[in-house]
């Protein structure tokens, strides 16, 4: 339920434990910064009535990764076995940053968790300029909802689909994960600044991952704000795959593999099949992947580099 400084709150039948991990389990995996996260089910041997040691960490459904920051080889996992990934975006305060909220889509699509947009803090801009911002996401499938903590507007509605889930909240500080979710369960009390009039940034309030259990149902999970986000193994032949709206145009291009960044013929870019900022980010995150790929020695397990 919550990971903080080698120690392990762990919800049981019974009790709530708080648990460190066997020395054999602390060593890890060698590809991850951490060996558990929030989310993951254990086997627990308790030691006293509120204390335990986590002897097994049972077989992971799915896993929210990323890169490790300033170590990109190795991933730095954020919460297992999630049932849906919600991805915060703010009208304002912090602006908005579509290629930010791409990367956390592609880490959705690349490790199968599904995921929709929330866009915050409708109430400090125009709607329908939100709407507009946001319909290159609801043209490329993903459930967009539009919500003001300080209103009440879509507040209902993410309450809705976070019931009987086990999901996390992500994006970066400033954009109101926290506060949402107060509004969502009256109080939660969870701490929520606001946002540097100095960097236009958000200050960090959530400093540890943490799940919650829901009045409602189900658990959710308030992630620490997430200022740089970079898939972990992207494999850039598969990329294309990891953007929707792409997925029907796939096959259709007159060179196979298509890379559709230059190729002409390409039925991706002449049908017009995704907006400019999402192939924008396309483009990006394909040369980031391609010269991650040609570092780790690996170019490609996929169709083309």
């Amino acid at each position: 339920m919550r990971s903080a400084g080698g120690f392990y709150t762990v919800q049981t039948p019974q009790a709530r434990l708080l648990c460190t991990l066997v020395k054999r389990l602390r060593r890890g995996e060698r590809r991850s910064t951490n060996p558990l996260s929030i989310g993951h089910g254990v086997m627990v041997r308790r030691t006293t009535d509120d204390q335990g040691t986590i002897e097994k960490i049972a077989p992971r459904r799915n896993e929210l990764a990323r890169a490790a920051p300033g170590r990109a080889a190795l991933k730095h996992v954020l919460v297992a076995n999630l049932d849906l990934l919600l991805v915060v975006s703010a009208v304002r305060d912090p602006a908005p940053n579509p290629a930010r909220l791409d990367r956390f889509l592609v880490i959705a699509e690349q490790t199968e968790i599904p995921a929709l947009v929330v866009v915050s803090k409708i109430d400090l801009g125009d709607p329908a300029q939100a709407e507009h911002l946001y319909q290159p996401y609801r043209a490329a499938g993903y459930t967009v909802l539009l919500t003001s903590a300080a209103t009440g507007a879509g507040v209902d509605a993410v309450r809705a689909v976070l019931r009987d889930k086990v999901s996390a909240l992500v994006g970066p500080s400033g954009v109101g994960k926290s506060t949402l979710l107060n509004a969502v369960q009256p109080g939660l009390r969870l701490r929520a600044a606001a946002v540097s009039e100095r960097t236009g940034r958000g200050r960090h309030t959530t400093s540890v991952a943490e799940l919650i259990a829901l009045d409602a149902g189900g658990y959710v999970a308030d992630t620490p704000g997430l200022r740089g986000i970079e898939p972990y193994d992207l494999d850039p032949a598969m990329l294309d795959q990891f953007f929707p709206e792409m997925c029907p145009y796939l096959g259709g291009c007159r060179f196979a593999p298509c890379t559709h960044v230059h190729e002409p013929g390409c039925a991706v870019r002449t049908a017009g099949a995704i907006a400019a900022s999402r192939y924008d980010s396309y483009t990006k995150l394909y040369e980031e992947a391609r010269e991650n790929a040609r570092r780790r020695g690996t170019p490609g397990r996929g169709r083309y580099v």
